[in-house]
């Protein structure tokens, strides 16, 4: 009786090694799992920060008009030193016309929208226009909302800001508006004083056609 008592005493304790063995194997594969996931986690700044990283350009300029009024309004931009930019001229040294939309045409998102994205920080003058090629809604005035933001790099991080905005109101057919004249410092900061919406045209002195018949 004895001897058979003595057996199952160390079968007992063998199974308490491999149950104990198991478990901490277990422990150390999960623990092993978090550290590997932990580099992948990105904290809410972190991935808003990579959002910005991607953006296209530094200096950001949108044009948004109502999305039921089928209203072709083209974005014009010029930046330093560099010939105007828009739907006949998509792109110069400064700025690339990223969309051009000509309303309900050809347009699946719906969205009455156009931008226009810059390679880098130019020091200098910059002018935004909106030109009011054609109206087949025949509703006026057509309202746009002109947003200027600036994304400037600061060491691996890209932080992008708003730095002017307005209302405006386009009243007739062929009306070309000025809406921003500004100026950028070397560092991307806005200059004082420096904001007016003073006319200049842009559309005759782009490179490029420009044939106004109402259709592009």
């Amino acid at each position: 009786m004895s001897k058979h008592f003595s057996f199952d005493a160390e079968a007992d304790d063998d199974s308490d090694v491999v149950f104990r063995d198991v478990i901490t194997l277990a422990l150390l594969g999960f623990i092993a799992l978090v550290i590997i996931m932990l580099p992948h986690i990105n904290p809410p700044e972190k991935k808003r920060t990579e959002q910005e990283a991607a953006a296209p350009g530094n200096v950001m300029i949108e044009a948004r008009w109502p999305d039921d009024i089928d209203a072709d309004v083209d974005l014009w931009v010029e930046g330093p030193g560099d010939n105007p930019v828009g739907y006949s001229n998509l792109a110069g040294q400064v700025f690339n016309l990223l969309r051009d939309d000509i309303g309900f045409r050809n347009d699946v998102s719906k969205l009455n929208y156009e931008n226009a994205y810059s390679r880098g920080i130019v020091a200098g003058e910059y002018t935004v226009n909106l030109h009011m090629y054609f109206n087949r809604a025949d509703i006026w005035p057509v309202p746009v909302t002109v947003l200027v933001s600036t994304i400037k790099p600061s060491g691996t991080a890209r932080a992008s800001r708003q730095i002017l905005v307005s209302d405006v109101e386009l009243r007739q057919m062929g009306e070309e508006l000025t809406v921003f004249r500004f100026q950028l410092d070397e560092d991307g900061e806005l200059v004082a004083g420096s904001v007016n919406s003073l006319p200049k045209k842009l559309i005759t002195t782009a490179t490029g056609s420009y044939n106004f018949d109402g259709h592009k």
